[in-house]
């Protein structure tokens, strides 16, 4: 079964094209690698909560919003070597990280249900 890699955080609103950048650069490379697809998604509709939230979360500013988004492996084993290959790649050292990454949240996972 597939294997998920999911990401939420906070970046600058005034950074969304430079986002949108680095991402197509990253889905490309993660492609590359052996990932399946890549889905990277701009907040629009994420309430602020009073007890949890996705901005709470990620300590999201006035001036920020929420990305949430996922990269599908065919594997966890296809994701430790992709992953490993993505991390080493040098064509992301001319980008400069347009969000704070101290804030991202990330996590693996297996499916369980798939419709």
């Amino acid at each position: 079964m597939n294997y998920i890699d999911a990401f939420v955080l906070a970046v600058p609103s005034s950074k969304r094209e430079a986002y949108v950048s680095l991402s197509q650069l990253s889905a490309a490379i993660f492609k590359e690698f052996g990932a399946l697809r890549v889905v990277e998604c701009w907040g629009e509709n994420v309430p602020q909560g009073k007890l949890t939230s996705f901005p709470m979360a990620v300590k999201c500013e006035p001036d920020e919003t929420v990305v949430f988004s996922w990269i599908e492996w065919p594997s966890k084993q296809a994701r430790e070597e992709g992953m490993k290959k993505f991390m080493a790649d040098s064509r992301l050292s001319k980008f400069e990280m347009p969000f704070d990454g101290k804030r991202m949240i990330f996590g693996g996972f297996e499916p369980i249900v798939e419709v």
